[in-house]
């Protein structure tokens, strides 16, 4: 019998897996990251223009690859979950969670009762398969996968009891916001932010928890999967994309233009 999550299961057995990115907000585009073979692939529903149906188009997209979807949802709104839930996503990361309470509650939003308060709606969702899952509700609590992001100075104070928490799979470290609360904003380099972060890397290892982040420094990515970390991101296709646009632009002698926001 597969397994009913294997990217849930990968990171149970502190297996590495390797992830991008997907900012772009377009399910074209989330297909063509999805042949490359990464392990795992972001769908960005905080920084990233998706919305519910841009979601599920991502996930549709994805869903034939091997690659693992995770879904990063705007906010913890339990409302907003239970719709991400219900079109498919198995795999959350929940941006901004601060303390134990609020893991408690995102443990919960993402649970049916009597263990958690998720609607009960799968019948006529693609979770379920519209209702061809006949097992669906028995399993569904199994499934799934809270990843909760520490991105404060009040989050790493908390982190422990973050780690604690039953039913939280994974910590992920942001470090843009984690740099601006530690008052080095824009500068995640810094090495009073790169030391907070790897304490924190060890204290998540340590827990029995998977720790996870997202940087563009390849050196930077390995020093992290060296600290224990399963789930690293290691890029984000619109700044891929940016990037190699601009570099075969300069290449032919093109000047940016600087008009636009």
């Amino acid at each position: 019998m597969p397994a009913l999550n294997p990217f849930k299961s990968a990171l149970a057995s502190g297996t590495p897996r390797i992830g991008l990115w997907l900012s772009m907000a377009d399910s074209y585009l989330a297909e063509v990251a999805a042949t490359a073979g990464f392990h795992w692939l972001l769908i960005d529903g905080e920084h990233a223009p998706n919305d519910l149906r841009s979601t599920l188009y991502a996930l549709q997209a994805i869903a034939p690859y091997s690659s693992q979807a995770v879904v990063r949802a705007a906010d913890g709104d339990t409302a907003g979950i239970k719709r991400l839930l219900d079109i498919g996503a198995r795999t959350l990361l929940i941006p901004m969670v601060d303390t134990a309470e609020q893991a408690r509650a995102l443990v919960a939003a993402t649970r049916y009762p009597p263990h958690g308060v998720r609607g009960v709606g799968s019948a006529v969702g693609r979770a379920s398969r519209w209702s061809q899952r006949t097992d669906y509700l028995g399993v569904a609590d199994d499934e799934i996968c809270l990843l909760v992001q520490a991105e404060s100075v009040t989050a790493l104070g908390n982190l422990q009891a973050l780690c604690e928490t039953d039913g939280v799979d994974g910590v992920f470290i942001g470090p843009a916001d984690l740099a601006a609360s530690m008052g080095h904003r824009g500068n995640p380099a810094h090495p009073e932010v790169q030391a907070a972060i790897e304490q924190a890397m060890r204290t998540i290892v340590a827990s029995g928890k998977a720790a996870g982040t997202l940087t563009s420094d390849p050196a930077l990515a390995r020093r992290y999967l060296d600290l224990g970390c399963t789930f690293v991101a290691t890029g984000v296709d619109v700044l891929l994309f940016a990037n190699a646009a601009r570099a075969l632009a300069r290449d032919f002698g093109c000047r940016a233009d600087p008009r636009g926001d």
